[in-house]
């Protein structure tokens, strides 16, 4: 606690990234990124966009960016917001749409990111609990509220809700706004892009950093309409006129332009993320049905933290929340098939007949 602080900070408790080690041959499945990297074209895009324009100030409309991403997903330009990665596209969210003087709505087992954007904006935060099977229930979501905020498919649970629940909760909050926060959509989920022309509440927010390989560069977006993309406007342009560099705007353009790679990339997560969901189910794990590219994992014998601890040892990182009613899970990053076979392997040695089980 410093006494420059402002009154606010004492008040904060930060969200906790996952964890980076300099290690050698470190096998990291803990922050969930793609293990087969960004399209060729878009590093470049990259390569042919370090020049001497980098002298000059970015688009502040991400034109061209925005351009592409509404293409992709038949959608005007008006209907697109950019922005340093979709945390910060959240965070303009939370200011910009879901401040009314009542709670914003969201689940107790979901991105811990929700309740600290709500610490940070002042906003009282109300989480719904998801069920005994930690699936989000959307009948629960109603009543006054300034807001609702859902990650479809869910993290770090990867469960994914149905169209037909998303559109209900509309239906339920027809004066509020419904965040849809879709950052795995593309590894199994439903998009909710297809009810943007019915329903003007809805905020659909993806990212570059997970189905497109491109975490480095930090570009998320939001899709709504455009009076929804305007207030998001009005606040980006009151905090930071470029957030979005020409490098960055290069490389994420062009990544919409590969869609082979992106569908090459995506199902190899997809068919990995099967097996290893059989592999770690063999060992006598507990793993909830993933949409995303990872997979939430406990085992009844063994204490989520130790195993956790003994894979850190063995040069392997994965994720593991001290949080309620998760405690003892762990979430996995979807390596390449040898990360999760040397996964798998350390697993074995760990809960094998020799292991101290809990």
């Amino acid at each position: 606690m410093s006494r420059f602080w402002s009154p606010l900070l004492n008040q904060l408790t930060p969200y906790v990234p996952g964890e980076q080690l300099a290690v050698p041959n470190l096998i990291k499945l803990n922050t969930n990124e793609n293990p087969y990297g960004p399209s060729p074209r878009a590093l470049q895009a990259i390569a042919d966009a370090a020049g001497d324009t980098l002298r000059l100030y970015p688009d502040p409309h991400a034109t061209v960016l925005r351009t592409a991403i509404a293409a992709r997903h038949g959608l005007a330009l008006s209907q697109v917001f950019v922005g340093n990665g979709s945390d910060e596209v959240l965070a303009h969210v939370f200011q910009a749409l879901l401040r009314h003087n009542l709670p914003v709505l969201f689940p107790d087992v979901s991105y811990s990111f929700y309740p600290v954007y709500c610490k940070l904006f002042g906003i009282e935060a109300r989480p719904v609990p998801v069920n005994a099977s930690f699936e989000i229930e959307v009948d629960a979501y109603r009543g006054p509220c300034g807001g609702v905020v859902i990650a479809n498919p869910n993290a770090p649970t990867g469960l994914a809700l149905p169209l037909a629940d998303i559109e209900r909760l509309l239906q339920r909050q027809p004066d509020r706004v419904v965040v849809i926060d879709e950052a795995y959509v593309d590894f199994g989920g439903e998009s909710a892009v297809q009810l943007l022309d019915r329903y003007p509440n809805l905020l659909v927010v993806q990212t570059l950093s997970k189905s497109r390989g491109l975490a480095g560069l930090r570009v998320g977006y939001a899709m709504g309409s455009s009076d929804l993309i305007e207030g998001l406007e009005r606040v980006k342009e009151s905090f930071n006129s470029y957030p979005v560099d020409r490098l960055a705007m290069a490389g994420a353009a062009a990544s919409f332009d590969d869609q082979a790679w992106f569908e090459h990339t995506r199902q190899a997560v997809i068919r990995t993320r099967h097996e290893l969901t059989a592999s770690l189910q063999a060992l006598g794990f507990e793993v909830l049905p993933s949409s995303t590219n990872f997979v939430f994992a406990r085992h009844a014998g063994f204490e989520a933290a130790a195993l956790a601890h003994g894979l850190k040892q063995r040069a392997i990182l994965v994720r593991h929340f001290r949080l309620p009613r998760i405690e003892q899970f762990l979430r996995i990053t979807v390596g390449t098939d040898d990360q999760c076979s040397a996964l798998l392997d350390a697993l074995r040695a760990l809960t094998g007949p020799q292991a101290k089980a809990a």
